[in-house]
């Protein structure tokens, strides 16, 4: 099985929340998960722990999410294609996670809760953040 990331450029152009939302509750869904791939961040902020959780604080914020605890931002990875920091962020719906690959400069943010938000708004304050050059975003109902 194969998911789709879509360009995040291209969503912006037609993405209606009030829509989205509306689909979400007529699905009855139990959550929602949200996945951000970045490509060609700044290395600058990817390798810097304050940034990482000042981003935490920041997204959480801005999808009007109540942080449970601090962040976990540890280096992780045994392979240079793959080393780079992780995070996690326990929110009171579920959790953000993420990790960067330093070799790459990329980034893998997914953002799960039952409690619904605005997926697009996430994905284009994640870009934003990171100055990443591009992002993929996609979208998946639980339930």
């Amino acid at each position: 099985m194969r998911n789709n990331l879509f360009s995040l450029a291209e969503l912006e152009k037609t993405f209606d929340f009030k829509e989205f939302e509306k689909e979400y509750h007529r699905l009855k869904s139990w959550g929602m998960l949200t996945s951000i791939d970045l490509k060609k961040c700044s290395p600058k902020i990817i390798k810097s722990y304050d940034h990482l959780k000042q981003y935490m604080f920041d997204l959480s914020d801005l999808i009007d999410m109540r942080r449970f605890g601090d962040p976990t931002i540890i280096t992780f990875g045994e392979k240079d294609e793959v080393l780079g920091y992780s995070m996690t962020q326990f929110i009171e719906t579920s959790l953000i996670s993420g990790h960067f690959a330093d070799e790459t400069n990329s980034g893998f943010i997914d953002i799960f809760s039952c409690k619904v938000y605005n997926p697009m708004k996430a994905a284009t304050f994640t870009k934003e953040y990171f100055e990443a050059t591009s992002a993929k975003v996609g979208v998946i109902f639980r339930d």
